[in-house]
């Protein structure tokens, strides 16, 4: 077969596969959380979740020496700025660590009293919380109230201290989280 036929048979067969990929991609998009940016109509978010609304930019770490610098407040949601997957030393290996072209870090906050705690996310990443060297159990995962960007919410049982968020296997390197007392 000449180069100049090559061209003709893969034109039909590439034709038949970018309504095959676009197709992919539509199904994605419509299984995505809604957003403000998506809803017709945002809702108001539960009192619970009031801290989201107005989010402040804290830059994830990669090791926990430098966990100082990345505090999160209780109550108050954060834009976060992550770190390529393979730059992060966890203090626990994830369960769910993500590939090499994944996105994810390390942040701290404090509790001040014992009860349930919720880490609220924008995306579907995977999230320790960690403290004394060891993973707290989670006491219930969620999702968000539609129309709110809040995507996943994961609830723990805490006691006082400083505790460890570890976040992997994020797609994006930004995102939105908030830890929050619930009692």
């Amino acid at each position: 077969m000449s180069p100049l036929k090559r061209p003709t048979i893969l034109l039909p067969v590439l034709a038949l596969a970018m309504p095959m990929l676009s197709g992919a991609d539509m199904a994605s998009a419509q299984m995505a959380e809604p957003s403000h940016a998506t809803c017709a109509t945002p809702v108001p978010l539960p009192d619970a979740l009031a801290g989201w609304a107005s989010p402040a930019a804290v830059k994830a770490v990669g090791t926990e020496k430098g966990l100082a610098k990345a505090a999160l407040t209780a109550g108050k949601a954060a834009t976060v700025t992550l770190l390529p997957t393979p730059k992060v030393a966890y203090a626990l290996q994830p369960e769910k660590p993500g590939g090499s072209v994944s996105y994810g870090g390390l942040l701290r906050f404090t509790v001040a009293q014992a009860g349930t705690w919720r880490v609220a996310l924008s995306s579907g990443a995977w999230v320790d919380v960690v403290k004394d060297g060891a993973a707290s159990t989670s006491t219930a995962h969620g999702h968000g109230p539609d129309c709110t960007g809040v995507r996943k919410m994961v609830d723990y049982s805490l006691t006082p201290g400083v505790y460890t968020l570890q976040i992997a296997a994020n797609g994006a390197e930004t995102m939105t989280v908030m830890v929050t007392p619930l009692s």
